[in-house]
């Protein structure tokens, strides 16, 4: 058995001598300390583990009360653009056509002969039309002096899609099913355009005399979007779609005013700052 030796620190001759064993166990030295480097060194170690405890409290904490919200969303049967594409191109219609000469007539809308889609905004659409021209409107034909008969002839959407690049393929993958991969586009576009076509024939309550023929009235509405690699755009002529109140005038649809010069008139259907 070895003899044990003292090593003497050099900073502290005062210091008590620490009595060091060399022994030879598997390969490595032992080093026997002092009782009170044994406390010590037990209560770094205490101190030790009680810090790690500590820190892992917040950690437990957020993993058993980690939670998420779910919202439901539902969809329409048909989409709002599709809708107001119909009702802008119903709106460039009626602009089309003047409808000063019933100011102050007692006219009743006959929409017997009005089949399409949304028609009850387009007759609402066109009796708005004839009153803001002045026309006194009534609920039955007996009590009015003109009877106007509207027709439809389209009230539609059209769409047109094109597309240049690489098309997704389908890959039969061996134990988990095929799988298609995406659609790499180096130009992509998709548009859709709105039709309305309108036909006003307004004749006398009581003679049936031909007073007025409108023929075809057309309106448009437009809602594209294009991409070019990884490059987007969007352009519309749909004013509820616009970003900003500038561009929400430049394409309103709707006047206070009907007639030649309501586009000056200011516009109070306008969304609020």
């Amino acid at each position: 058995m070895p003899r044990p030796f003292f090593i003497q620190p050099l900073n502290n001759p005062e210091q008590v001598r620490v009595p060091l064993q060399i022994a030879r166990q598997t390969g490595g030295l032992q080093v026997a300390l002092p009782a009170r480097c044994r406390q010590h060194q037990r209560l770094n170690m205490w101190t030790h583990e009680k810090l790690i405890a500590t820190g892992s409290l917040p950690l437990l904490a957020a993993w058993l009360l980690t939670g998420c919200t779910t919202a439901k969303t539902t969809t329409t049967t048909r989409s709002a653009t599709e809708q107001l594409l119909l009702s802008t191109a119903t709106d460039h219609a009626l602009q089309a056509t003047s409808l000063d000469m019933f100011a102050g007539r007692k006219v009743f809308l006959d929409a017997t002969y009005f089949e399409s889609y949304d028609a009850k905004y387009a007759v609402g659409a066109m009796r708005d039309a004839l009153s803001r021209a002045g026309a006194l409107l009534t609920d039955t034909a007996t009590n009015s002096d003109l009877i106007i008969e509207a027709r439809s002839g389209a009230l539609a959407v059209d769409q047109l899609d094109t597309f240049v690049g690489i098309p997704g393929v389908t890959l039969p993958i061996p134990l988990s099913g095929p799988v298609k991969t995406p659609d790499v586009p180096f130009y992509k576009s998709e548009k859709q355009l709105a039709f309305a076509k309108f036909a006003l024939l307004v004749h006398g309550r009581q003679s049936t005399a031909l007073i007025y023929s409108s023929g075809p009235v057309d309106g448009k509405a437009y809602d594209n979007w294009f991409q070019m690699f990884f490059i987007s755009w969007h352009r519309t002529d749909v004013s509820e779609k616009q970003i900003t109140r500038e561009q929400t005038r430049k394409y309103q649809t709707w006047f206070p005013q009907y007639g030649p010069g309501a586009s000056t008139q200011m516009n109070t259907n306008l969304p609020a700052k």
